[in-house]
């Protein structure tokens, strides 16, 4: 078995604290029968974050910073034919414009519905196609694009977005001056659309962009994919650390239970943790014979592991 958890810590001060008040006694267990393995990441700017590239290396995919193809992936499994074209996620939106910046609203908050959605999608379709672009709709909140200007398109993931300056995460590369000139055209026709203005009128968040990621063409899964558990992603993203705290500790008295049990039994089990620059897998190792006489394993604090992502 191997947990891959994201969003495990958090570079705000405010979550660093919450990980100095944390009580992980599973989490710590299991950092103490393992040995540290794999790091990926870089830092906190990087298109990719951590637990996107570890899951990529896992599944054997190759490819620079904010180009590995998570958008054909999440088209195939949306029963969309994906064939040799090159996909974008498509991601309805809400930005917000405060004073200092642009921000971009989680797209869960929209409770968007498949008519709503749909609608949105007919409406602004007409503008890709007239430009070559295929169009296809998996989700309220999941549509893509597909066309040949996407392969190997550096885009900034979602996550890294969510809650944050949008100006500052639009793709710089050259071939993405089509899609900005789309994106302009596209807030400008859901800016009047008659859908947003009913939202507006029942308190419902307007749908007026998009974000443009997981760029590439379909690349075909080669190694055990691990088991992904982002229960954290919500209230981090969020700025909840009170929900936050809450996830970990639910996380801790499930999952990790298990995977500490397993650990100490000697059963080849792994945990990835994942911040905002780096990801780290931690394998159990087998307890040797004064361990199993003794008890005794080495003490981690585990928000200090946590700290270092």
């Amino acid at each position: 078995m191997h947990l891959l958890i994201p969003h495990a810590s958090a570079l705000a001060e405010a979550g660093t604290h919450t990980l100095r008040e944390l009580a992980l006694p599973n989490l710590a267990r299991f950092l103490a029968a393992s040995r540290p393995a794999a790091t990926v990441g870089s830092d906190e700017y990087s298109l990719t974050p951590p637990h996107e590239r570890a899951l990529a290396e896992a599944w054997g995919w190759h490819g620079d910073d904010g180009t590995l193809p998570f958008a054909a992936r999440l088209a195939a499994a949306d029963g969309i034919p994906t064939g040799e074209r090159a996909w974008g996620l498509l991601t309805p939106a809400h930005w917000h414009v405060g004073t200092e910046q642009v921000s971009l609203a989680d797209p869960a908050a929209l409770n968007l519905s498949e008519a709503e959605s749909r609608t949105l999608l007919d409406a602004l379709a007409p503008l890709f196609t007239s430009e070559g672009f295929d169009i296809a709709w998996g989700a309220p909140t999941r549509w893509y694009a597909a066309h040949d200007s996407l392969a190997g398109l550096p885009c900034a993931s979602l996550d890294r977005v969510i809650g944050r300056n949008v100006y500052f995460w639009l793709p710089t590369d050259t071939r993405a001056r089509l899609l900005r000139r789309l994106q302009n055209e596209v807030q400008m026709l859901l800016h009047t659309h008659a859908l947003n203005e009913a939202r507006e009128a029942r308190g419902e968040l307007p749908v007026n962009s998009f974000w443009l990621s997981g760029c590439g063409r379909a690349q075909p899964v080669e190694g055990a994919a691990p088991q992904v558990d982002d229960r954290l992603r919500t209230p981090l993203l969020a700025g909840d650390w009170v929900a936050w705290a809450e996830a970990w500790q639910a996380l801790d008295a499930g999952p990790l239970s298990q995977l500490a049990a397993a650990a100490q039994r000697g059963d080849a089990v792994s945990l990835t943790l994942a911040g905002e620059r780096h990801a780290q897998r931690h394998d159990a190792v087998r307890r040797s014979a004064w361990q199993k006489l003794t008890g005794a394993w080495q003490r981690i604090e585990p928000h200090t592991v946590l700290e270092s992502l």
